[in-house]
């Protein structure tokens, strides 16, 4: 029985692809640099927002000091307009709702930095009790290192890891999962393909919330 269910957010809870796309463009112009289109946005996202920039720079343009020249101009901006168009996946809030309303608890670690974690969540499922809502945060690892879901398991010493479940829309997460000796779920409809998916050897894969729901609270 699953009783904690541990959530991925870009790609998995929130299509958040268009804004991070705006936000990264808006840096890249800043420093004179070629646009990405949101298709090549969604294989870079998964490895925290520095590794997003680094990854959206031409070759050879990577540098450091060009890096923390995209973080002061990317940050102040997506902070005004990471909810411009950034949706729930069709199905997420029910979801969250059903699960809540069953006694299934959730929590939330993601791979975004705190603050903008807190603000999407915030918005979007602030009615929603979460047993704890991480994303990424100065002296922490990122994931897929498992340190984020260890310290979400901390919160709920009574639940058992084989009663824990990690859903994902990326390798990151299947591993993130597997490095902390939970179950994973990768679902198909983020930015991530199911190849990628099954090669991380997830316990199951979901193309859709009602699949992912009854993989939870089977029917």
């Amino acid at each position: 029985m699953i009783k904690l269910v541990i959530f991925d957010l870009d790609g998995t809870l929130l299509d958040t692809i268009e804004d991070l796309t705006d936000a990264t463009n808006h840096a890249l112009r800043a420093l004179g640099f070629p646009e990405r289109n949101a298709e090549a946005c969604r294989t870079m996202v998964g490895r925290g927002i520095r590794n997003l920039l680094r990854s959206a720079l031409p070759d050879g343009a990577a540098t450091e000091e060009n890096v923390a020249r995209m973080e002061q101009a990317f940050f102040p901006y997506y902070d005004v307009h990471i909810q411009d168009r950034t949706r729930p996946y069709a199905g997420i809030p029910e979801l969250l709702e059903k699960l809540n309303g069953k006694g299934v608890r959730i929590a939330l670690a993601s791979n975004k930095y705190q603050e903008g974690a807190e603000k999407l969540m915030a918005h979007f499922f602030g009615r929603i009790p979460f047993v704890k809502i991480l994303g990424q945060r100065a002296g922490q690892p990122i994931k897929p290192d498992p340190a984020i879901v260890g310290q979400i398991l901390a919160e709920t010493p009574e639940i058992r890891r084989e009663e824990v479940l990690y859903v994902g829309d990326s390798g990151v997460d299947m591993q993130t999962g597997a490095n902390a000796g939970v179950r994973t779920v990768g679902v198909t409809w983020g930015f991530r393909s199911r190849e990628e998916l099954a090669a991380g050897h997830p316990w199951r894969i979901a193309e859709d919330v009602e699949e992912l729901e009854s993989f939870i609270i089977p029917q």
